[in-house]
């Protein structure tokens, strides 16, 4: 392929392979490193800004989990200190409003309960005793109330009316369910009628208040909602959560809204945002409480729209949308101290980049570009963030309002990075589908030689509304390829997102268009710059609309790849709507369901194609992953081996739609680098 004259080329900051003299032995990276980094997340600023609280994830093999504790350090990144040392998990970290404690959850006492813990020294305490976990803690700005979650049966007064139902339902010698709506079963959860309700209690005791009695809805959003979709109201007096309740709409509805409730449970709670059918969430207030800012989607049943920031005067219902002119979707935010700025990351082309916008203006500039930027905090003048990028896992960094004077404050994994070699990385832009400006990644294999021919590992992105950006990902991470000598080649293709919604929307019922477009477009641009990666022995992977890829692949354009890897992957797009749960993704992808827009599923359907199949493909899929239905996967391995073609099925009874766990990961690393090495080497 011939590339554009206006091809631009964009050099990252990269990763060297050469560690410094007199640093001792290295090894190439691998699953092992990957495991052995320390995860660090959940950094809470203290009120007077001096200390940073954080959660720090290391895996335990012997467990095959991991154990997470809480760490203390100066915002200065001075005085590092483990805060916990439990043997069991401890997260969830919230500061008592004088700075002088901690909240937070721990499994310790047989279940997940809120503890507290002096910054000084001494014991945790325990706080609640609920008969349930509970989790999603949050404390009043005054401190006297505390919030959480626990999963009850909407129905009923009290946790121990819960309790006693459950206890009703084991003596029970049936195990039959009946279910008259769906959710059936969500993400890798079947449904038995509990939802997550928010609880207040006094944070001196007492009885705790179900300030969501009868709704029929969870809070936070799951599957992966948190802490940061509910607060207190700058008085204490109230809580402010997201919930969706829409009855049985559910599967295909995305209205999530904002609700208000006392703390006492007194009044049912009000939405404040019934005008928007859209997606609502995050809500956090101003510094002076004048101000509630939030995210909000525009259109409705479509949960990859761009979040706007929007501002509400409080208490009152006057709203403004701050935001609608800036191309990017914001996740997390906070206030500046004066309240005239709000932080944000959003992710922009390639990278998760750290701005700032003004709030009379809507105006945004960027603070920190480069690599997955996370949780915004303020300390005194500075800004505190998470920063990971393709060669380093999260660590916590500052910098100036003005993005001047970036410094790292931890460097939990410093030493394991220096022990394992990386491959150096770059991205380049090329024209992809109608000659509209793609974005690539490239990680050269480690102890790299111009001089050689390397075989490449062809990643491709799941979503399709996500990105293979600047960051540290735990379960397809391309330094994995990059150690066992593989070239990575990752396309942001059409329907990523970062580069506008434009780009994102325009691969609406066009699954297998312009996203394989722009794949075969990039990959030919990747080989003709980079002249060492050797075209004859390629190999695509990818996982969930990357699997589904992977099967089009195969019938659409199957003498590119020596072999390919389809991890929890569609093959039949018509039947995989009625195999999942969250309908209103391919009821917006696919236009409407399959009886009232048939052509839409079958127009990129790879079930069609199979007839064209003749490249080796590794199959895995997790018999829990309830988005992507195991029988998609076996349907595949079945139609490989029906029609001769080399192939291997890895399935794992005990995973979701991610491989979580520790041995299973290795498993997993171990079978893909082996494949690719039988076809590839």
């Amino acid at each position: 392929m011939r590339l554009m004259p206006s091809l631009l080329f964009i050099l990252c900051v990269c990763a060297g392979s050469v560690v410094a003299a007199g640093s001792g032995p290295t090894h190439p990276f691998s699953i092992h490193d990957m495991l052995a980094m320390d995860r660090l997340s959940d950094h809470q600023v203290s009120p007077d800004g001096n200390w940073i609280v954080f959660v720090l994830r290391r895996t335990d093999l012997e467990e095959n989990k991991g154990r997470t504790d809480l760490w203390l350090i100066g915002a200065d990144g001075t005085g590092l200190r483990r805060l916990t040392s439990h043997n069991a998990a401890d997260s969830n970290p919230r500061w008592s409003p004088d700075g002088k404690s901690i909240w937070f959850v721990s499994a310790r006492s047989d279940s997940s309960q809120v503890w507290r813990i002096a910054i000084d020294g001494g014991e945790a305490e325990q706080v609640t005793e609920q008969p349930f976990d509970v989790g999603n803690l949050i404390v009043a700005p005054d401190g006297r109330h505390i919030a959480f979650t626990m999963e009850v049966f909407p129905d009923c007064k009290t946790p121990g009316e819960t309790k006693d139902r459950l206890d009703e339902i084991e003596k029970s010698k049936t195990s039959g369910r009946i279910y008259e709506s769906i959710f059936v079963r969500h993400w890798d959860t079947w449904k038995d009628g509990r939802r997550s309700h928010l609880f207040v209690m006094s944070a001196a005791g007492g009885k705790a208040v179900d300030v969501m009695r009868d709704m029929d809805a969870d809070t936070p959003s799951k599957p992966f909602g948190g802490p940061e979709e509910m607060t207190f109201t700058p008085d204490g007096g109230a809580v402010i959560f997201t919930a969706r309740d829409v009855g049985a709409e559910e599967p295909w509805s995305t209205d999530f809204d904002l609700y208000l409730a006392s703390v006492d449970g007194s009044q049912p709670p009000k939405c404040l945002t019934e005008k928007n059918q859209a997606w609502d969430t995050n809500p956090v207030f101003s510094p002076d409480g004048k101000t509630l800012a939030y995210l909000a989607m525009a259109r409705p049943g479509y949960e990859s729209d761009r979040f706007r920031i929007i501002l509400r005067r409080w208490p009152g219902n006057l709203e403004r949308v701050l935001t609608e002119d800036w191309d990017r979707s914001p996740s997390s935010i906070c206030f500046s101290p004066d309240g005239n700025t709000i932080y944000t990351t959003a992710a922009n082309t390639g990278q998760r980049s750290l701005f700032a916008i003004d709030v009379k203006t809507g105006a945004a500039r960027t603070i920190v570009k480069d690599g997955r930027a996370g949780s915004p905090a303020i300390a005194g003048r500075r800004i505190i963030y998470g920063l990971s990028n393709l060669s380093s896992p999260v660590e916590l960094y500052s910098v100036n309002p003005d993005g001047g004077d970036v410094r790292q404050i931890t460097k939990i994994n410093s030493e394991k990075i220096t022990a394992a070699r990386m491959g150096q990385y770059e991205q380049f832009t090329f024209a992809g589908w109608n000659d509209e400006t793609v974005y690539c990644y490239v990680v050269k294999p480690i102890d790299f030689d111009p001089g050689r021919k390397y075989p490449v590992a062809f990643l491709i992105h799941g979503g399709p509304q996500g990105s293979f950006g600047n960051s540290f990902h735990y379960r397809w991470n391309p330094q994995a390829y990059a150690g066992a000598g593989y070239a990575a080649v990752m396309v942001d293709f059409h329907g990523s997102t970062g580069y506008g919604q434009a780009f994102c929307d325009s691969i609406r019922a066009d699954w297998g268009g312009k996203p394989l477009e722009d794949l075969q477009k990039g990959l030919a641009a990747a080989l003709e710059r980079y002249p060492w990666m050797d075209s004859e022995r390629v190999g695509a992977l990818g996982a969930s609309f990357g699997g589904y890829m992977i099967n089009w692949i195969a019938g659409n354009w199957p003498d590119r790849f020596r072999c390919l890897v389809n991890h929890d992957g569609n093959l039949c797009e018509r039947m995989a709507y009625y195999d999942t749960e969250e309908l209103w993704f391919p009821e917006w992808d696919r236009v409407g369901t399959p009886w009232d827009n048939p052509e839409s599923y079958e127009k990129h359907n790879p079930v069609n194609f199979v007839k064209n199949w003749k490249t080796p493909m590794l199959v895995i899929h997790g018999a829990q992953d309830f988005r992507v239905a195991d029988t998609q996967g076996l349907g595949t391995f079945n139609a490989l081996q029906r029609r001769g073609i080399p192939s291997k099925l890895l399935y794992f009874p005990d995973e979701n739609h991610w491989v979580l766990k520790p041995a299973n990961s290795i498993l997993w690393h171990e079978t893909v680098i082996a494949w690719l090495d039988k076809w590839l080497k």
